[in-house]
Formats: C-alpha cells, sequence, structure tokens
C-alpha cells in the first residue's frame, strides 16, 4: 500500500512546475501598452486608454482620452476651473500623419469650495481626445502598431491642491482589439453636452450679461438648470444670478467678474438639468467694460501648491493599531479560508496526506512544519508580486492571477493531471527519470512544502471573513508591514494543520493505513475533475465558449498523451508519436482561443434585475437620491458564486430590494479591470467578493464576505 502513495509523492513536484510556469505567464505577458500606461498617486489614478473599434488606418475613428479615478473628496477641474483651480491639461507626441484634436469635455458638476464656487469632476471621468489619421501615416515597418505618448498634468484638490503630472505611453493594436475600453468612452460621449438646435443669444448690459436659450427639449422646460460658461473668468461664478423660462426659451442674467480678464467675441455655455446637459454658443452682442490684468498663477501660490504636495508625500503611515488590527484580521481571515469551498479540492491530498504520517509522529510533525512553510512564503510571494506589479502602474487586487486566461488554463492541465494521477490511470514516476523519482523518495518532506504551495494557488481567489479588510488595509502600508499582514494570513491558514500535525491526541484519532486508503485515494480524483469544471466555465467567461472549448480539446489531448506513455511494447512509441504530434497540433491551433481575452458577459449585459456596473453610474444614482446596491463579483471567486445563487436570488431578499426602489448594479472582475479595482480599494477592500449599499448623504455600508440572508434583509430595512 505504500508504493501507491510513493507513486503520487510526485504529484507536487509536478504541481510546483506547471504552478510556476503559469504564474509566470500573466507576470511576463505584456500590458496593453509596451510603456507605462497608469500613473497612481494617493489622491488619483491616472490611466491612459484607447478606443478604436475599426482598427487603425487612413481615415478611421480612433479615440484616446486620460481617464482620472479620484480618490473620495478629491476633484479635478473642467476646461473653466470656475473660482479656482487649473483645467486638466494634455500634450500628445504622436507619429507623423496623426494629429490630436481638442478634449471633448464631459460636463462638469459645481464644486462648492467655502465662498468659491469651480467646476470639475469627482469620482472617474474619461477625458477624450480624437485622433485624425492621414494618408501621409506611414506604420513602423517592425509595428502596425499605432503608439500615442502623453505628458498630462492635472491639479486634484480637496481642502489642499496638489499638482501631479505623469507620462504615459500606449501602443494602440493596429486590428480591432482595443474596443474592451469602449464602455468607457461610452460613458464619457454619454456626460458630454448635446448640441440645441435652436438659436441662442448673449448680450452685454452693463456689469451683467443676458443669456437667452431656444432649442431645449421639452422635458427641461420650466425647470432650473444648471449654468457653465466655458470662458474662463467672465463672470462672477459664485454670485448669485437669475433665470426663467419664456416659453421655450431658457433665459438668464449673470453678473460679470470684477476681474474679468477677457472679452470673448463668441460666447460658449453648458447648461444641465440632472444627467442632461446641452451646449450652446452665440456671437456676444454689445461692447464689454474693460477688463482686469489677467490674473494667472502667483508665485506665492505655486510655491504653496508644491509645499501641499511635498506635506502629502511626507504624510506618515496608519498608526501601528491599525498594523495590529490588520494582523489580527489576517490571521483569523487564514483560518475560515480553509472552511471556503475553494479550498475544498486541496483538502483530499492533506487527507491522505495526515493519514499517511498516523502511525509517525515525526513525520506527522515535520510535514505538518512543511506545509505550513509552504504557505506562509507562497502567500508572501504572491503578496510581493501584487505590491511590486502595483508599484509599476498595473491597479491589482487579491486573485489577479487568476484574472489571466492563461493561468486559469494551467491550473485546469494541472488538476487534470492530479486527477488523473490520483485516480490511477498514470504514475508520475513513469514520465521522469529515474535519479529523480529517488531523489524526491528521499525528500518526503518537500511534497507537503509543495502542498502547501499548490493551497494557495486554489485559496487565493478566495476572500474570507476578515480577510478583506485586512488586505485592503495592507496596500496602504509601507512594503515590510503590508508582507507581515500577507504572512499573517497565510500563518492563519497554515494554523489548524500545524496544531493538528504537534497535537498527539489528533494524531491518535486518525484512521490506519489500510487497504481502504487505495479506495480513498481513486475517490479523491473526483473532486479535481470537479475543479477543472469550475476552471473550464471560469475561462469560458473571460474567452467565450470558443476559449471553454479550445481548453477542452487541449485537456483531451494532453490526457491521449498520457494514455499512451502508458503503454507497452510498439505500440507504445507509434501512439505516444501520434499523441505528442496532435497536442503540438492542438496547442497551436487551440491556443489563442484559450489565452485569449474578451469582455465578460455579465459586464455588459443586464441580467434580470440586474444592471451592468460603471461608477459613474452609481453617482448618478446616488446623486439622484436613489439607493444603490452593488455586487463586486468574479467567476473565479467561488464565494461569490455561491453568494449568488442563493442569498442574492433569495425571493425574500429580491422582494425587498423592488420594495425599496434599490438599484441593483454587478461589478464583473472575472478579467482585470481598473475601474473595479480603484472602486474596490476607495471602500479599503482589495478582492472580492464585496457587497456594498450607497445612498445619498451616507457613507457606503460594506456588507460582509459570507452573505446571509437576514444581513442583505436588515441591511435594506434600514435604507
Amino acid at each position: 500500500m505504500k508504493s501507491g502513495f510513493a507513486r503520487s509523492r510526485l504529484t507536487s513536484l509536478f504541481s510546483l512546475v506547471a504552478l510556476t510556469l503559469g504564474l509566470a505567464v500573466p507576470l511576463a505577458a505584456p500590458a496593453q501598452s509596451a510603456g507605462k500606461s497608469v500613473v497612481t498617486s494617493e489622491r488619483v489614478r491616472a490611466e491612459l486608454m484607447a478606443h478604436a473599434p475599426d482598427g487603425i488606418g487612413p481615415g478611421k475613428q480612433v479615440w484616446v482620452g486620460l481617464q482620472l479615478a479620484h480618490q473620495p473628496e478629491w476633484h479635478t477641474y473642467w476646461k473653466n476651473s470656475g473660482d479656482s483651480g487649473l483645467p486638466t491639461q494634455l500634450q500628445w507626441t504622436l507619429p507623423a500623419g496623426v494629429t490630436a484634436g481638442d478634449i471633448a469635455w464631459p460636463t462638469p458638476k459645481k464644486i462648492p469650495i467655502g465662498p468659491l464656487a469651480n467646476y470639475g469632476y469627482e469620482g472617474t471621468v474619461l477625458l477624450p481626445v480624437p485622433l485624425t489619421i492621414s494618408a501621409d501615416y506611414k506604420p513602423s515597418v517592425l509595428s502596425k502598431d499605432l503608439e500615442v505618448k502623453l505628458k498630462g498634468s492635472w491639479l486634484v484638490c480637496k481642502k489642499e491642491c496638489i499638482p501631479e503630472e505623469g507620462d504615459f505611453t500606449l501602443k494602440i493594436p493596429a486590428t480591432s482589439t482595443t474596443a474592451l475600453n469602449g464602455p468607457a468612452f461610452d460613458a464619457s460621449f454619454a456626460a458630454q453636452p448635446t448640441p440645441v438646435t435652436g438659436a441662442s443669444t448673449v448680450k452685454v448690459d452693463g456689469n451683467a450679461i443676458r443669456v437667452s436659450v431656444a432649442g431645449l427639449p421639452a422635458t427641461a422646460r420650466g425647470k432650473t438648470l444648471e449654468f457653465f460658461p466655458e470662458p474662463a473668468e467672465v463672470i462672477e461664478t459664485s454670485a448669485q444670478w437669475t433665470q426663467a423660462w419664456q416659453g421655450d426659451v431658457w433665459t438668464a442674467q449673470v453678473p460679470l467678474s470684477p476681474q474679468r480678464s477677457q472679452s470673448p467675441d463668441v460666447f460658449a455655455l453648458v447648461v444641465a438639468q440632472g444627467a442632461q446637459s446641452w451646449r450652446a454658443e452665440a456671437k456676444v452682442d454689445g461692447g464689454w467694460p474693460a477688463v482686469a490684468a489677467a490674473a494667472g498663477l502667483s508665485p506665492a501660490l505655486e510655491a504653496a501648491l508644491r509645499g501641499n504636495a511635498q506635506t502629502a508625500a511626507a504624510a506618515p503611515a496608519g498608526p501601528s493599531l491599525s498594523l495590529v488590527a490588520a494582523l489580527i484580521g489576517a490571521i483569523l481571515g487564514g483560518m475560515i479560508l480553509n472552511l471556503m469551498p475553494c479550498v475544498f479540492p486541496i483538502l483530499a491530498i492533506k487527507v491522505v496526506g495526515f493519514t499517511r504520517h498516523a502511525d509517525d509522529q515525526r513525520g506527522h510533525r515535520i510535514a505538518g512544519l512543511a506545509y505550513s512553510a509552504g504557505v506562509v512564503l507562497s502567500f508572501i510571494a504572491l503578496g510581493a508580486a501584487m505590491l511590486a506589479l502595483r508599484a509599476a502602474g498595473e491597479q491589482l487586487g487579491w486573485g489577479f492571477q487568476l484574472q489571466s486566461p492563461a493561468v486559469v488554463a494551467a491550473l485546469a492541465a494541472l488538476f487534470t493531471l492530479i486527477g488523473l494521477n490520483l485516480a490511477g490511470v498514470f504514475d508520475f514516476g513513469s514520465f521522469v527519470p529515474s535519479s529523480v523519482s529517488s531523489m524526491e523518495a528521499k525528500h518526503p518532506v518537500a511534497n507537503s512544502f509543495l502542498s502547501g504551495v499548490l493551497a494557495v494557488a486554489i485559496a487565493s481567489p478566495c476572500t474570507a471573513p476578515f480577510m478583506g479588510a485586512s488586505l485592503g488595509l495592507a496596500i496602504g502600508l509601507p512594503a515590510w508591514e503590508a508582507l507581515l499582514v500577507f504572512a499573517a494570513l497565510g500563518i492563519g491558514m497554515a494554523l489548524p494543520y500545524l496544531a493538528a500535525s504537534w497535537v498527539p491526541a489528533v494524531a491518535r484519532l486518525l484512521p490506519r493505513p489500510g487497504a481502504w486508503m487505495e479506495t480513498f485515494r481513486r475517490f479523491m480524483a473526483f473532486p479535481m475533475f470537479a475543479t477543472v469544471v469550475w476552471l473550464v466555465w471560469v475561462l469560458g467567461q473571460q474567452s467565450g465558449i470558443d476559449g471553454a472549448g479550445a481548453l477542452l480539446v487541449l485537456l483531451v489531448a494532453m490526457s491521449m498523451v498520457i494514455w499512451a506513455f502508458t503503454l507497452r511494447g510498439r505500440s507504445r512509441s507509434v501512439a505516444a508519436t501520434i499523441a505528442v504530434a496532435s497536442l503540438a497540433f492542438v496547442a497551436w491551433a487551440a491556443g489563442p482561443y484559450v489565452t485569449r481575452a474578451q469582455a465578460p458577459a455579465t459586464s455588459t449585459q443586464a441580467s434580470g434585475p440586474w444592471q451592468p456596473w460603471e461608477q459613474s453610474r452609481v453617482d448618478q444614482l446616488v446623486a439622484a437620491g436613489e439607493p444603490v446596491f452593488v455586487d463586486f463579483t468574479a467567476a473565479w471567486c467561488v464565494t461569490c458564486q455561491y453568494n449568488k445563487k442563493t442569498t442574492l436570488a433569495n425571493p425574500d431578499v429580491l422582494a425587498d430590494f423592488t420594495a425599496k426602489k434599490v438599484v441593483m448594479l454587478r461589478a464583473d472582475w472575472t478579467r482585470r479591470d481598473p475601474a473595479i479595482t480603484a472602486a474596490l480599494q476607495q471602500l479599503g477592500r482589495n478582492g472580492v467578493p464585496v457587497y456594498v449599499f450607497y445612498r445619498q448623504g451616507r457613507p457606503p455600508v460594506v456588507l460582509s464576505e459570507v452573505l446571509g440572508v437576514d444581513e442583505v434583509r436588515s441591511a435594506i430595512a434600514q435604507l
């Protein structure tokens, strides 16, 4: 019977190789840009984005834009910043034959700062710019992609103001593969004002201007409108002004600024009502009063702004109590992680290993220590990789590796091999040199260590109670403190196994080795195959039905190679040659479908009462006084899927949502989505699931990761 377990010793060695190759794929794969497309500060996450649904070529529609995701209470400015502030500036470096137009500014909001009134943006805003590609454009000989470089600068303010800037580089593929940014650009286009169809007039009347706008839609008539003048330093932004409707014509009288610095011949303005806005412009009638000298940005103000930036950069980290709380939460979360559904497959390997050492207390303890070391070091390694990538500009969160289709496919292959091995289809020893097999037999403790590595690979997509807040806090801590939190998470996960291996009473409770172990070992193949089914489904959410089908074909071809090498005699050579050739052909033909990423269906289509999430949509609904519930989820998160099929599908919960008129939004994080990552970070979270209620005038209410019906209904009742 020992030989059966000896044959499975190389399982962990093979797992480590496959896991290492799988984790290397997303780390080595190029991002959307060849250079740096994201710049992150403590206040703003800035990303250069592109939208070219028809590809690159003369006469084709190409858009680029800078997306600014603000931390809560911070804002940047519109083209006319109002009483203070500075508009965002974009300086482009483009190939010959490509020219950039002006920013297509979305409609701003009025932001009062004490007695002042500014115009700007909070939350997430995309500033799109059209690119004109002429017939003179010649792509590079080495690459057909269009390389865009941007130097952006923006002033971000809360109570203090801090100037920020960034250099961005983005390569736009020549083929139409950048449509993934389409929703962000569509939302920005929808937030831009619509030109009015009627005639408008602007007349100077002493120290005021009289504005009349015709052609506004009937839905706006009779309602109070917001007024945003495009020329800066012309009107008294914070002064009281009057407006009225004369039939279907909107009129306003707005006082001029005593510090007016310009006298435009054409006056453009934007009026808004709720989420709708309209733009009008008219030739100015009448003579302007004398203007004041241009104010500009004084050296004293500029020095103050730079001082604010240095003060903010030198802000101390959170208090030590926060670190202690994060460490305690991480240990508790790691312990609970053992009970999460995503960890169940690895329990099969651990049960077999513990039973094997039932009569060997010393071996039992060594195995427990080795397993714990594998878990803790793997958590530290994952945490270090995530922190390093975030420092390089990537917007990542917990479970980031499973946002890569290549990693999902590698794990599916790994678990197929483990399942076939446990089922007795093949022996790992027959595929490796005898020297490797004997070396492995001399170092059985390595199996326990590598099983800890495998456990972390499977458990990492899950977020247990206490774990979410600790990980969210860890991202804002200095690197060494953040790594302590990840280490504490590993200690918590390994603690039950470590205690069991060192407490003799627990060891005596384990069943004695016997013939039943071979049957149990073969039975444990089925949880592995169930995990493969789940991973194929996850890949289907990322790469579509063609990607899932291609992965199944690859797994069948791989299984055929395994079968061929189990044969004996001449048939083995013939069958193995055919099988390997078939696997190579299938990998060549089906590989691109497996690794190809597309927008998940749940991100673009509503499902029942659920609507797709966008940060701008949340902001609009909350501003209109509507309660909002957001489900931050991912296909690879087993806890998310369990909550979705149980609590969030409960008829009583859905009835309460309807009764309270709660708008239900679903944010799908199956693929990497920087906007969702930024929203999670604002909530103090770094992984899914996250469930949150938003309501006007109140802070967001975040529910627990393992969601219960009573908890959700209680939160709804308090709206």
